[in-house]
């Protein structure tokens, strides 16, 4: 990945990212991705980009290997193996990871378990649980009811950037937001995310939680996400950009799978939940604009400028 800025040489950000994924187990973030000659990587990117262009445009008929591998020109046993490589997941699972965000999707937006597996181009309801349990652990009524079972407690705390909106999990910060343009308006978009969760205001937790981060800076911090593994994925990515330095949603698509996915890693990207420790703030446009900042462009500029003078 390319990173540019002021701060050289590369400093890594020292926080303990816990990602809990849908099932809550724990799953602690490490750089582990094997190695890929560049050569071969650059001899298999076309091929590769093919097969991304024809599964995107083919899932929802659910293409078998041989299928995807001949759009490919590659032999099934080749092409899992450098797709894979690329990807980071196999065909099979990359066309489930699709599927799985149609058909949450379709869940979120209103839709029953039914509608929701022909959305998915799934035969019926049986077809999407097994979907839901290979990529949440959890079933299709379990997450279309959306956070219940989980308790937090949430509280709002000065932070440099203004008032800010902090979700705790028993294992760890969950969300960060900012008051804009009040609490309770930054609390409804947390709410959104989990309506069926119990909450439980604590500010002088908020408060010490701005302390850990703002304050003390440099310290080991536990996050507790609920999350996709995709955005897992790419929430890992970003937590490799150097503090002070800037990278674009292609410079991310390019380290997780391929540029053709800038689009996908821009989505994953917007809901990051916890602001400043995962710095979605440190990615730009293609051509160098502050764009799509979820907590607004202004504050966007606003940290980038406070890493340069601090760093």
């Amino acid at each position: 990945m390319h990173f540019s800025g002021p701060n050289a040489p590369y400093r890594k950000k020292r926080v303990a990212l816990e990602v809990i994924p849908r099932d809550s187990q724990h799953m602690t973030m490490t750089e582990s991705d094997t190695a890929y000659d560049l050569y071969s990587a650059e001899r298999d990117y076309d091929r590769i980009s093919e097969a991304l262009s024809f599964l995107g445009n083919h899932w929802r008929h659910h293409p078998d290997l041989e299928t995807a591998a001949k759009a490919a020109g590659l032999s099934p046993h080749h092409f899992q193996r450098i797709f894979t490589r690329w990807v980071g997941v196999s065909p099979k699972k990359y066309v489930g990871a699709l599927a799985h965000s149609a058909a949450r999707n379709a869940i979120e937006g209103g839709a029953n378990i039914l509608d929701a597996s022909f959305e998915a181009g799934l035969s019926g309801p049986g077809r999407l649980h097994d979907l839901f349990i290979a990529h949440e652990s959890v079933t299709p009524g379990q997450a279309k009811s959306r956070g219940r079972g989980l308790s937090f407690v949430w509280g709002a705390a000065p932070t440099p950037f203004g008032e800010g909106v902090f979700l705790i999990a028993p294992r760890g910060l969950s969300a960060l937001a900012f008051a804009d343009p009040d609490i309770e308006t930054a609390m409804a978009d947390l709410r959104h995310r989990y309506p069926a969760a119990s909450y439980q205001r604590n500010d002088d937790d908020a408060l010490d939680w701005s302390n850990r981060i703002f304050a003390n800076r440099g310290q080991s911090l536990p996050l507790a996400l609920y999350g996709t593994p995709w955005q897992r994925q790419v929430w890992k990515a970003l937590l490799t950009i150097p503090s002070g330095q800037t990278v674009t949603y292609r410079d991310i698509a390019t380290e997780v799978c391929t540029p053709k996915a800038s689009r996908a890693v821009g989505a994953a990207v917007g809901a990051n939940p916890v602001s400043w420790l995962i710095p979605c703030h440190r990615v730009l446009a293609s051509d160098g604009r502050l764009t799509g900042y979820h907590w607004g462009v202004n504050r966007k500029r606003a940290m980038l400028a406070y890493e340069a003078v601090s760093a």
